[in-house]
């Protein structure tokens, strides 16, 4: 949708930048793939920088609130922008949530199915990331069905 106005392209590429939250995030339940393609693993030396940042103690915690406080909650900033940080702070709630979950599906018996998950949420967090940030990238309102419609009732 673009029916908030037009966006720059500065406005582009910084609504785009909030989605790194999730993927670094996401790559945890990407560990079963990349030890089954580790040709996978040449994907994250780009992000090899951002990734030793966020490693250090309370990093995530502190990158988190400064998006919400900073970026969400400040009305001087394009609702595009705000717009797709809240989304990607939305979808790292939910990557937090199944890192919480995820491990009771953890054990000999099940192994098969937990690397299933681990996969299906990595897979759909990668895939999540990409439309976003081509959306933003196009100037376009990144419409994840049950996330967006709490984002457009946080973000006015």
């Amino acid at each position: 949708m673009t029916w908030r106005g037009s966006t720059t392209v500065p406005d582009r590429i910084f609504a785009s930048l909030p989605y790194l939250l999730p993927l670094i995030d996401g790559l945890w339940f990407g560990r079963f793939l990349f030890t089954q393609f580790p040709v996978l693993q040449l994907l994250l030396i780009p992000l090899a920088p951002l990734m030793q940042i966020y490693s250090l103690p309370l990093a995530s915690l502190i990158i988190f609130f400064a998006l919400y406080l900073g970026v969400v909650r400040n009305e001087n900033i394009s609702h595009f922008i705000r717009f797709n940080a809240m989304q990607a702070i939305l979808l790292d709630i939910v990557l937090m949530l199944c890192r919480l979950v995820l491990p009771i599906f953890e054990g000999p018996q099940v192994a098969f199915i937990a690397e299933t998950l681990y996969n299906m949420v990595f897979l759909g967090a990668f895939a999540a990331f990409v439309y976003a940030v081509v959306q933003s990238l196009l100037g376009r309102y990144a419409e994840i069905p049950p996330l967006s419609d709490a984002v457009y009732m946080q973000v006015r």
